[in-house]
C-alpha cells in the first residue's frame, strides 16, 4: 500500500509542478508587446534558430554522462533529457532551483546520490562559465578598437587611464589579500575559487574528456548560432556585424543566469547592445522578444511534457520502489 502511495504521488506531484511552471511563466508574458513582432518575422529563420537550441540541450544531456561515468553511475539518456528540460523550466519559477531539481531527478529515478549528481551539474557549470569568459575574451580581442573608442568617448582618455591603472592596483591588492588572510571570509573565498580550479582539472581527468570538451564546444557553439540565425527573421537585422552579434549575445546570456530565464529584461538587453552599434531600436527590441520567446515556448512545452512523462517512462521502477 505503501509503495503504491509512494508511486502514485510521483506521477501526481510531477503534473502538479507543470501545471504551476506553466501557468506562472505563461502569466508573465506580455502576449501584447510580442504580437506584432511575430507577425512581420521569419518563421523559417526561428525554426532554424528553435531546432539549434534543441540540438544544444540534447547534447547537455548527452554530456551529463560523461560526468557520472567516473562515479560509477550511469543515466539513462531519455531521464537525462527529461531532467534537462525539467530544471530549464524550473529556473523560470526560481533561478538556479531547476540544478537542485535537476540532481533529485537523478536521485529518484536512477539512485544516483543527490550530492554526487549536484556535484556533477557543478562541474558542468564550471565548464560553461570557463567557455563563456573565453567567448568575452575573443569578443574583446575583435572589438577591441571599437569598446576602447566607446570607452574614450563616455569617459575620457585621461580619466581611461586612471581606471586601468587604479583596476590594476585594486586587483594586486586584492590578489594578495587572497592569498594571504587568514579570515574566515577570505578562506572561504579562496576555498571557493580553488574548487573551481579543482572542477576544471578534474574535466581534464575525464576518461572521455574529449568527448566532453567536444559536447561543451558544441552546445556554446549552437547557442551562438541560433542567436545569430534568428536575426534574419527580422527584415531590418540581416547581415548585422560580427561584434555586434558576440557583444549582444553576451548582454542577453547574463540576464538568463541572473533572473528568471531573463523574462522582460532579455530583449532589453539585446536592444541595448545592438544601440552601441546605432542599430535601429525597434527592430532590435523586436527580436530581443522574438529570440527569447522561442526559445521560451520550447522550454515550457518540452519541459511541462517532461514533468508529465518522466514518472511514466520509469512507471516499472515506480512500482517496484
Amino acid at each position: 500500500m505503501k509503495n503504491k502511495t509512494k508511486g502514485t504521488l510521483k506521477i501526481v506531484v510531477p503534473v502538479i509542478l507543470a501545471i504551476a511552471f506553466g501557468i506562472f511563466t505563461f502569466k508573465k508574458l506580455p502576449v501584447d508587446e510580442m504580437v506584432p513582432y511575430f507577425k512581420s518575422a521569419n518563421y523559417l529563420w526561428i525554426g532554424v534558430g528553435t531546432f539549434l537550441g534543441l540540438l544544444s540541450h540534447l547534447s547537455r544531456a548527452y554530456r551529463w554522462q560523461y560526468l557520472l561515468e567516473p562515479l560509477g553511475y550511469k543515466i539513462k539518456l531519455p531521464n537525462s533529457i527529461m531532467a534537462v528540460f525539467i530544471a530549464y523550466l524550473a529556473n523560470y519559477g526560481i533561478p538556479r532551483s531547476g540544478e537542485i531539481l535537476r540532481a533529485t531527478v537523478a536521485t529518484n529515478y536512477e539512485n544516483i546520490p543527490f550530492e554526487k549528481g549536484f556535484g556533477t551539474i557543478i562541474a558542468e557549470r564550471v565548464a560553461d562559465v570557463v567557455v563563456m569568459f573565453a567567448i568575452i575574451g575573443i569578443t574583446l580581442l575583435m572589438q577591441f578598437q571599437f569598446i576602447y573608442n566607446l570607452l574614450i568617448n563616455a569617459i575620457g582618455g585621461g580619466k581611461l587611464i586612471v581606471f586601468g591603472v587604479v583596476g590594476f592596483v585594486l586587483a594586486m591588492i586584492l590578489y594578495f589579500i587572497l592569498r594571504k588572510s587568514q579570515s574566515s571570509f577570505i578562506i572561504k573565498v579562496r576555498t571557493f575559487v580553488k574548487g573551481l580550479v579543482e572542477g576544471i582539472t578534474s574535466i581534464l581527468k575525464l576518461r572521455r574528456k574529449w568527448q566532453f570538451i567536444f559536447h561543451t564546444l558544441f552546445i556554446w557553439g549552437m547557442y551562438l548560432s541560433m542567436f545569430y540565425v534568428t536575426t534574419f527573421a527580422i527584415p531590418e537585422l540581416e547581415w548585422l556585424p560580427i561584434g555586434a552579434i558576440l557583444v549582444a549575445f553576451i548582454s542577453a546570456s547574463f540576464t538568463i543566469a541572473a533572473t528568471n530565464g531573463g523574462i522582460f529584461v532579455y530583449p532589453l538587453a539585446v536592444m541595448a547592445a545592438f544601440s552601441l552599434f546605432n542599430l535601429p531600436e525597434d527592430p532590435s527590441y523586436a527580436f530581443g522578444w522574438v529570440m527569447w520567446t522561442s526559445q521560451t515556448i520550447l522550454i515550457i512545452i518540452l519541459g511541462s511534457l517532461s514533468f508529465l512523462l518522466l514518472p511514466l517512462y520509469n512507471k516499472n521502477k515506480l512500482a517496484i520502489g
